[in-house]
């Protein structure tokens, strides 16, 4: 029977929000919370908008992405300081898979007046959202279900190379699939292996059909955007909050659209309608999970690795411990709930939280509030951005993957310091641009963990406890169990061969003649010692402890060690300590790496 207390606690960690929103101090957190909630809503207006033209699916869907899943996560997620909403790395996965399963080809109708075939977009736009919504609900089952199970620790096979080479690789993806808004062309889609090379090679081929308008657009868009973010950078610490670019372009940009009909003059594509108010809940159409299951495993790790990578940055910045697995129930609880209602795909942006921090941010009501200022947005402000340019949009995607780019300087950095993690993450990137990101993230799992080699007759043993009189035995006892040794039978085996050894001696040493009994005794003497000498094959040569969660020792935990060091060393192992806090105790007489 589960007692009051236990289901107290259980409560409280299912539902953090439970445990800090009662203690919540309005004098401490309040103002910052506040002017952070805005910034970073004022950065998910034309993010949300961007990122659903990465998906396929009409911008107003990026809006919904950008409300759904951020308050569920306020209820759940055990982050204080992240943002999650829409990610351009599972945004363009996304549109991998809506593209694939809903492709123009499948909607192509005839227009009389024109005598010409076209696009019904109409029902295209519906049938994408209907699978941006099934692999975004399967893909929070996964993320669930993989918490349920505790499963966080899948995190620990996507290393930092994996991750930053993936995430420049995706980031390369996101611009091609990008190129058609900004020459305003209408190249094929292409799946499958190496179809990013196919793409580029079809632009390139539709380059001089290029929309000058569009390209004007794109150009002026994006010199803008790079020069108010530079400027922002330089003034970073004399401004309260960093000037809103992103917002300032789109609202420019909506305004001279307007007024110049850049659309109806020049060809310029738009957003189109955006509808004001919010959707009602509708199951995603299961009969598509089928389909898209591989795509939704996929989207589940690639949104917790990056998720959970950040949070616990600012968790260690900040001194407070995020829950892996917790993490996962949060996120799949906000992408299924976000499918209910026609929402894709979310993970965390660097480029948010880190707004979200700077401007004061302190906890996760920064975020309600932001969802807060989505909701006016969809309910009375959405329908004016209407006459906005994808192109905008477009640049804005660009200007934002600066950051990911900048990841290519890991290569250098990656050479002088390890070879093997640089080769993870040039292979991780080649993989991934040769391939779809999905496919190309399961083959850098695979690679990596090729390159991960047990050090021949080396032990490493780590434990997430620290070492005090309360557990040292335990200590004791994990240790054996995971490195194989038996000291107590070793040292029995190893007093038994002495045993032995000394009598064989004896029983020589007396049967040998007198006139050669020194030199008999010496030579038994010095054979024994050599036989006895032989290390056992089957044992390492040394035992390395990772001591990094230990940051505090009792003198039984110093006992502890100094008894595993000598029980070690009279079976030839030598112990050795490696990341040891400064508090330790200097009278440690061990070695220390």
């Amino acid at each position: 029977m589960c007692s009051g207390p236990k289901l107290k606690s259980c409560m409280l960690s299912s539902v953090p929000v439970l445990s800090w929103l009662p203690r919540y101090s309005l004098r401490d957190n309040a103002i910052g919370d506040l002017i952070s909630g805005i910034s970073v809503g004022i950065m998910h207006l034309p993010q949300g908008m961007a990122y659903a033209l990465l998906a396929a699916v009409p911008p107003v869907f990026g809006l919904y992405s950008s409300f759904y899943p951020i308050l569920i996560y306020f209820i759940f997620g055990s982050s204080k300081h992240i943002s999650v909403g829409t990610y351009a790395v599972m945004s363009v996965m996304i549109g991998g898979v809506t593209e694939r399963l809903a492709p123009d080809t499948n909607f192509m109708m005839y227009d009389n007046a024109t005598n010409q075939s076209m696009v019904d977009v109409l029902a295209r736009d519906t049938e994408r959202v209907k699978v941006a919504a099934a692999v975004t609900f399967l893909s929070g089952l996964f993320q669930m279900l993989l918490g349920l199970v505790q499963f966080g620790f899948v995190v620990t096979y996507l290393s930092e190379p994996l991750v930053r080479g993936y995430t420049t690789g995706a980031a390369i993806h996101v611009i091609v699939s990008q190129l058609k808004y900004t020459f305003g062309i209408s190249p094929k889609r292409h799946s499958g292996p190496f179809a990013l090379i196919f793409t580029v090679i079809e632009v390139c081929y539709l380059v001089p059909e290029t929309n000058i308008g569009t390209l004007v657009v794109s150009l002026v868009s994006i010199i803008g955007l790079v020069m108010v973010k530079e400027l922002n950078t330089y003034l970073g610490k004399k401004l309260p909050v960093p000037i809103p670019v992103e917002l300032l372009g789109i609202i420019i940009a909506t305004v001279v659209s307007w007024q110049v009909n850049l659309e109806g003059e020049y060809g310029v594509e738009v957003v189109g309608e955006i509808p004001s108010g919010l959707q009602p809940p509708v199951m995603p159409t299961a009969s598509l999970f089928g389909q898209v299951i591989g795509d939704a495993f996929a989207l589940s790790v690639v949104g917790y690795g990056i998720a959970i990578s950040l949070g616990r940055i600012f968790a260690l910045k900040y001194g407070y411990k995020v829950d892996s697995n917790q993490e996962l129930i949060a996120l799949g609880l906000s992408n299924t709930i976000g499918g209910v209602f026609q929402c894709f795909a979310i993970s965390c942006s660097m480029s948010r939280t880190m707004v979200q921090e700077s401007t004061g941010g302190k906890t996760q009501v920064a975020s309600a509030l932001s969802a807060m200022v989505i909701l006016v947005i969809m309910l009375w402000i959405g329908a004016l951005f209407e006459e906005l340019p994808k192109a905008v949009l477009a640049a804005i995607i660009y200007v934002n993957l600066q950051g990911m780019m900048k990841q290519f300087m890991d290569i250098p950095t990656l050479w002088k310091s390890n070879k093997v993690d640089m080769l993870v993450w040039v292979a991780t990137l080649i993989l991934t641009v040769l391939f779809n990101p999905d496919i190309g993230l399961a083959a850098s799992i695979a690679f990596s963990m090729l390159t991960v080699n047990e050090i021949p007759g080396v032990v490493i043993f780590r434990s997430s406890a620290t070492l005090y009189f309360a557990n040292a035995e335990m200590y004791q006892d994990a240790l054996a169990e995971k490195s194989g040794i038996d000291i107590t039978k070793l040292i029995s085996q190893k007093k038994k061969a002495e045993a032995k050894r000394l009598r064989k001696e004896k029983k020589e040493a007396r049967k040998a003649k007198k006139d050669a009994k020194k030199n008999a005794q010496e030579w038994v003497r010095r054979r024994s010692v050599e036989e006895g000498s032989k290390p056992d094959s089957t044992l390492p040569r040394a035992i390395i402890l990772e001591l990094s969660p230990v940051n505090f020792l009792d003198t039984v935990g110093v006992k502890t060690l100094r008894n595993v060091s000598r029980l070690h060393a009279l079976i030839s192992i030598l112990l050795n300590l490696l990341t040891c806090s400064a508090s330790l105790p200097p009278s440690i007489s061990l070695y220390v790496l």
